[in-house]
């Protein structure tokens, strides 16, 4: 297998790891009648702007995880793990908010989630400095996402 063929085949596992981790956590979030009884901060931004944020920090993550695999043979067990532990975090904080309408247990959850984007960028910016800037827009995303998880729990508490 020559460069350019281990090239697509990272690219096409990254987008695929990628759709699956974005499809999953769309179906899990059900914005339904309790969603919209919620109290919300007014500076929420509007329910339509959450899929173009996700679509640029997804992008943009896929990216990073791609340039640091083609990049670092060596640490790709690493990467591998990093990225799942991400993605199951990312999912998991979907379900404890939308399907089992508890935000404050996602608001726990989201800590965690945080970190291990936080060793992302410490992982792939060692690797390439552009692979840890191109997951600044992740974090950047889901700390605002936490501050706005846990606005919408001291707005709405307790939850049974």
């Amino acid at each position: 297998m020559d460069a350019s063929d281990q090239k697509f085949i990272v690219i096409a596992v990254a987008a695929g790891a990628t759709i699956v981790v974005a499809i999953l956590g769309a179906v899990l979030t059900d914005i339904g009648e309790w969603y919209f009884s919620l109290q919300k901060p007014s500076w929420q931004p509007p329910d339509w702007a959450f899929g173009p944020a996700w679509t640029i920090v997804f992008t943009t993550t896929a990216t990073a995880g791609v340039i640091a695999w083609l990049k670092a043979p060596d640490e790709r067990l690493l990467l591998g793990i990093a990225f799942i532990i991400n993605g199951v975090l990312n999912v998991a904080w979907s379900l404890l908010f939308f399907k089992l309408r508890r935000p404050d247990w996602a608001l726990a959850e989201v800590l965690v989630f945080w970190v291990s984007i936080a060793a992302l960028i410490a992982i792939c910016g060692q690797i390439d400095r552009l692979a840890g800037w191109l997951l600044v827009p992740y974090i950047t995303w889901v700390s605002f996402a936490t501050f706005l998880n846990l606005t919408i729990v001291k707005l709405n508490r307790p939850f049974v």
